[in-house]
């Protein structure tokens, strides 16, 4: 019991709160609404073709996998730069649970974001850059934030490997299109979908470390990480009781340990 309570404050502190089945967060899977043949079509375990050609925001043409060097998970979302809505709302709305998840952006995973409109150039991508590297105020984070172009090809090739279906309107002059934060392995494969354009930090973060298969967060992240599930109804993490369990037991043996180690090792020296 006193193992289970000490397991339970710690995730707690960790999650920044406590989970209850009734647990009402206002969730990132309020999605806007969405017309005929536009969406996104979860494709869970499936992978990037990182061989495709972009264009990065220093206007340098090179395959999608220079933005995934190194070991590092990937946030990947399909936005344009010239949106004048959702997408401003989704990259605002990550950048707000970016400072608060407690781990940095271009030190302990990478964020790309491509644009679906083929017509943009990098120095539309470059501007967005800017801006949004200044809201976040994080040294360094420009070597690990990507804003990406491409021809319509090579967007295809990407949007539809990970589901993301969108279309031109032309009445309203604007693509129509839903949002998600998408995670990837360093490897380019898709681990989780968070939809919307709120995220959840505590969610976000348990997203990041799931993806970095181990090489981010702490142990503690990692402990968490083990005991939660994600629940997709919910589009959040909810506790594993089996694997919680597990870890309550060998918290159980350590605090015997400790406590009463000392007592059996006496009654030993005395016998």
């Amino acid at each position: 019991m006193l193992a289970h309570l000490f397991f339970n404050l710690i995730l707690s502190a960790t999650l920044g709160f406590s989970y209850t089945p009734s647990d009402k967060h206002k969730l990132a899977s309020e999605k806007t609404p969405q017309l005929e043949n536009v969406g996104i079509t979860e494709k869970l375990g499936d992978s990037l073709d990182l061989t495709v050609p972009v264009v990065f925001d220093d206007g340098m043409t090179a395959p999608l996998a220079k933005a995934f060097e190194g070991d590092l998970p990937v946030v990947f979302s399909m936005i344009y730069y010239s949106c004048p809505s959702l997408c401003n709302h989704q990259l605002n709305g990550m950048i707000t649970a970016f400072k608060q998840i407690g781990l940095v952006a271009g030190k302990d995973f990478k964020v790309v974001m491509l644009s679906m409109d083929h017509r943009e150039s990098s120095d539309v991508a470059s501007l967005k850059k800017d801006n949004y590297i200044e809201e976040y105020g994080k040294k360094g984070v420009e070597k690990g934030w990507y804003f990406l172009t491409a021809s319509e090809k090579n967007i295809k090739r990407v949007s539809d490997p990970v589901g993301f279906k969108f279309k031109w309107d032309d009445s309203q002059k604007e693509y129509a299109h839903a949002a998600a934060a998408i995670m990837l392995t360093s490897e380019g494969k898709i681990s989780r979908y968070m939809h919307g354009v709120g995220f959840e930090p505590s969610t976000l973060k348990m997203s990041i470390v799931e993806a970095g298969q181990g090489k981010v967060g702490t142990v503690l992240d990692q402990l968490v990480s083990y005991c939660f599930k994600f629940n997709p109804k919910l589009n959040k993490y909810t506790i594993q009781a089996y694997n919680t369990m597990q870890i309550g037991g060998v918290i159980t043996v350590v605090l015997l340990l400790i406590f009463l180690g000392p007592i059996w090792f006496r009654e030993i020296k005395k016998g």
